[in-house]
């Protein structure tokens, strides 16, 4: 299935410059919804995976779902003051200052092998504070995975000491 065709691109949206991919015309469509849940958990499934963990908001789409079809756990990352427990932060870099990713501090267990999994990867940030997040907390992480990624961006570099899969490149 070409999951690439599902997905509508908007040009200069958020702002002049950028196409935007949305992945919500992938996931109405129940079919193909599927089939991607299938694919990613493919990608975990031999891997030993104890927990999957996704940050808000688009990573919640595909991480529960993955986790429901992997019987096992899901952890969000939120923004900062969403989550009710005790928690631990990690600020990020953004295109314009920066901002705080949360996740509760009994959320992962020390050893735990950790999955991350997330829509798009472009710059890499927000997936990296997650996995500073889960590191933090001693768990491991052992993958971080992503519908799309966006391969003219200088992301290697961030996330350097991680294994990462994408489903769907775009070159520019």
């Amino acid at each position: 299935m070409d999951l690439k065709s599902k997905i509508r691109e908007i040009e200069d949206f958020p702002k002049k410059g950028v196409s935007f991919k949305d992945i919500t015309t992938l996931l109405k469509d129940g079919e193909v919804f599927k089939y991607l849940i299938e694919k990613l958990s493919d990608q975990l499934r031999n891997l030993d995976i104890d927990i999957i963990v996704a940050p808000e908001a688009r990573g919640f789409l595909i991480g529960a779902p993955i986790a429901y079809n992997l019987g096992i756990g899901f952890v969000p990352i939120r923004k900062s003051g969403k989550l009710p427990a005790e928690t631990i932060n990690c600020e990020y870099e953004l295109e314009y200052g920066t901002d705080l990713l949360e996740i509760h501090k009994d959320a992962i267990k020390p050893g735990q092998r950790v999955a991350i999994l997330d829509d798009l990867l472009a710059t890499g940030g927000t997936v990296l504070a997650s996995a500073k997040l889960v590191e933090r907390l001693g768990g491991e992480v052992v993958t971080i995975n992503f519908i799309i990624g966006l391969d003219y961006l200088d992301r290697e570099n961030v996330l350097k000491d991680y294994k990462t899969n994408t489903l769907i490149q775009y070159e520019e």
